[in-house]
């Protein structure tokens, strides 16, 4: 096994595609709040807080049922739950699986894998598919992150030995 400082170089094309791969999943889990703002302030709708519905800068002419549950903008808040559930996981065994050094085409695999099925899970989500497709796409993405916990476990109990 390679020494942590060789490991945690973007040397090791491992570790460059989880750097890769986490930062676009980061600017995912960033971003998506952004998306909700807009279409909040698109329908000026779907607002959370009774104060949130009071004159205001940024609303400067409240309109009744700001604070009704509107799809359009709750929609986007259930994606980024979605993401607040499933990101995390994959950053935090990403790294612990580049840390056991797995073979560089299992860990472009399983983490292309889930970076491409959470793409696929937003557009799902975004253009309101059955929950059938949606969740199948989510099953793709956490089996594998699923499989690099595993791939660590095992690697790790068996170099203990």
């Amino acid at each position: 096994m390679a020494s942590e400082s060789v490991i945690l170089s973007l040397e090791n094309p491992v570790f460059f595609t989880y750097v890769l791969a986490a930062s676009l999943m980061l600017l995912k889990l960033l971003l998506q709040p952004w998306m909700t703002v807009y279409r909040m302030m698109k329908v000026r709708a779907g607002f959370r807080s009774p104060e949130d519905a009071k004159k205001s800068p940024l609303n400067p002419t409240p309109v009744t049922g700001q604070l009704a549950l509107n799809e359009y903008v709750d929609r986007s808040r259930r994606m980024n739950l979605n993401d607040l559930e499933s990101i995390p996981a994959f950053l935090i065994a990403g790294l612990l699986f580049v840390l056991i050094d797995p073979p560089l085409l299992l860990a472009q695999v399983l983490i292309w894998a889930y970076v491409l099925a959470r793409a696929a899970h937003f557009i799902a989500y975004a253009t309101a598919q059955l929950h059938d497709v949606r969740a199948t796409i989510w099953t793709v993405s956490s089996v594998a992150v699923i499989a690099m916990v595993i791939y660590t476990l095992v690697r790790l109990f068996t170099s203990a030995q």
